[in-house]
């Protein structure tokens, strides 16, 4: 977000953020179930998104400033930069998510399967059918694992072989053994690690074509981490994979893709992991992966 904002704007920021996510969290599951020096060069791959000067708003505050970038089908794309940077911001732009803050706004063109997203006959809740989201928190409804599961699937009429779905999305989630003895048990009830995996489990039930991932492992402890990361990599054979981390070491070890957010809103470089953190084009991203700032 911009450099300029106070603390208390940017408090205030992040508590409407949160609360749209929180007021629609359920109704999102329902629907779901400016420097010119940005790099990105890399291999030829298939995209499944596209990002085309993007520029988004909080009020008068610019979060993102032209920010152009292409995701590839089947990988793990990783964004990393200090915070406020708009990283977050970026991936709530994919799914339409910033829609649910009244102030934010976007501006460019923001390519999904060749179409903008943000066309006036896209319609949100097909969209977010195909681009499911796991929240930074682990967020299980007070429901049963089974229920937490089976709720998009029913929600959008797919009852047909509700056990079978159920049972495959938790093994893709690689929770199924922890938890097969106990699907009655309340989703609530679930370790933390447990807990996010069952909000994968979720998000994938219904089949979406990408997983957004706002920092998923950040409140967790470095064995559930550890878990996750796994099933991150797993998942990325299936399923296009956009993640938001602080940490760099995890970019490191799991994305295939590697996005860099600097203060003001910039991706200032975009490229193959490896080559971002052994042989970055841009002074500032070296500056800011050796850990001379952020």
């Amino acid at each position: 977000m911009s450099e300029n904002m106070s603390e208390e704007e940017r408090t205030a920021l992040d508590d409407r953020i949160e609360t749209a996510e929180s007021s629609d969290e359920e109704k999102l599951i329902e629907t779901s179930i400016s420097t010119g020096e940005t790099t990105t060069t890399g291999t030829v791959e298939e995209e499944i998104i596209e990002a085309r000067d993007i520029d988004a708003y909080y009020g008068d505050l610019q979060a993102l400033r032209g920010v152009s970038m292409s995701i590839p089908t089947n990988r793990v794309t990783a964004m990393i930069g200090p915070s406020g940077c708009g990283k977050s911001t970026f991936l709530r732009c994919i799914n339409r998510m910033n829609d649910l803050v009244d102030t934010a706004r976007v501006e460019g063109e923001l390519l999904f399967d060749g179409q903008n997203v943000y066309d006036e006959t896209v319609d949100p809740v097909a969209l977010r059918r195909r681009i499911g989201m796991v929240f930074q928190s682990p967020n299980p409804f007070p429901k049963s694992i089974y229920d937490n599961v089976a709720y998009g699937l029913r929600v959008q009429g797919k009852t047909d072989d509700m056990d079978e779905r159920v049972e495959q999305a938790l093994r893709d989630a690689a929770l199924w053994d922890e938890v097969k003895d106990q699907l009655d048990k309340s989703g609530l009830d679930l370790s933390g690690g447990q807990q996010q995996r069952l909000c994968i489990a979720r998000a994938i039930a219904v089949d979406p074509e990408v997983i957004l991932m706002d920092e998923p492992a950040s409140a967790l402890d470095p064995v559930a981490t550890s878990q996750i990361e796994d099933l991150i990599e797993e998942l990325a054979e299936d399923y296009t994979v956009v993640i938001v981390t602080h940490n760099m070491q995890q970019a490191a070890r799991i994305s295939d893709k590697t996005a860099v957010f600097l203060t003001g809103g910039e991706l200032v470089e975009f490229d193959d992991t490896q080559k971002i953190f052994e042989n970055p084009e841009s002074d500032r991203v070296e500056d800011y992966i050796t850990g001379k700032f952020g």
